[in-house]
């Protein structure tokens, strides 16, 4: 949700941030709409995706996480159209930037606003309740991920990124239960940690956090615990092995992804291109080929 990948139809945000009802960390027995969504979107189907998540948002109108999760669908289907966020750009641009120009789909634009600020809207409306939080939360991240990794806009991208921690750190300490928060903290910590030493001194005085072991440790956290973001920040921490030449990490990180989200091709594809006899830093399920 953040400014960083995920995969194809993975990475909301750095994006990413990433999107949820209750991130609870114990997943109910019954598997919810919201659910459904998500595992829609981490097998790639992204009009299967769309369609659960509008049917919650019919059924649950003043639910801020029906918009929200909508607005995951739209980005990450845009990243998989743009074929960014590959390991490659992961590892090889080590500042997680570029600098090739990216053209917008405006209806892809135009649809993702729209969802993102209806789920601030119907967030705003109960601003202290854990769902309207970690909406926020999310919002915030993926329009990080936006502006960041297409638009190029990284001052603005930085501060949706501030606002995602912020807000993830008020939830945690009423809520540590919603284990998917943690994401937020962990993209902020780890993404600004690999900038060149001058800007992460200066991102640093701007109030930014800069730790790559606590983002790491968050991530793990957020791998470990969470819910719906759970396998999005498994994801982040395969690219974070290849980018430290870990290479057996990343393959079973890859190597549980594929058992999870069998229709997503390219967890395997990964896998092949990450054998013994190849370099660790291969492309990392980011889009078409």
């Amino acid at each position: 949700m953040y400014s960083a990948k995920v995969s194809q139809g993975l990475f909301v945000p750095i994006l990413l941030s990433a999107t949820v009802c209750l991130c609870l960390c114990s997943r109910a027995s019954a598997e919810t709409l919201l659910e459904q969504g998500f595992r829609h979107l981490y097998n790639l189907q992204f009009a299967d995706a769309h369609q659960t998540f509008q049917t919650w948002n019919h059924e649950h109108p003043d639910d801020p996480m029906g918009p929200v999760s909508d607005a995951a669908v739209y980005l990450f289907s845009e990243f998989d159209r743009l074929h960014i966020l590959q390991s490659e750009f992961f590892t090889h641009d080590q500042h997680f930037r570029t600098d090739h120009k990216l053209t917008p789909d405006p209806l892809v634009k135009k649809n993702f606003q729209a969802s993102i600020a209806a789920a601030r809207k119907l967030a705003a409306q109960s601003p202290n309740d854990p769902n309207s939080m970690i909406a926020a939360v999310l919002a915030a991240g993926l329009n990080s991920d936006y502006l960041a990794l297409i638009e190029q806009q990284y001052v603005a991208s930085f501060r949706e990124m501030k606002s995602a921690r912020n807000t993830a750190e008020q939830l945690l300490k009423q809520h540590p239960e919603m284990c998917d928060a943690w994401i937020a903290v962990g993209v902020e910590n780890y993404m600004l940690s690999v900038k060149p030493t001058p800007m992460k001194w200066l991102l640093w005085l701007a109030g930014g956090q800069t730790d790559k072991t606590l983002g790491v440790e968050k991530l793990q956290l957020a791998a470990d615990h969470g819910h719906y973001l759970a396998p999005f920040a498994r994801l982040l921490l395969a690219v974070v092995a290849l980018r430290d030449q870990n290479t057996e990490h990343a393959r079973e990180l890859l190597r549980g992804l594929t058992r999870d989200y069998p229709l997503n091709p390219l967890y395997q594809q990964e896998l092949t291109r990450l054998q013994p006899s190849q370099p660790a830093a291969h492309a990392l399920a980011g889009g078409t080929q």
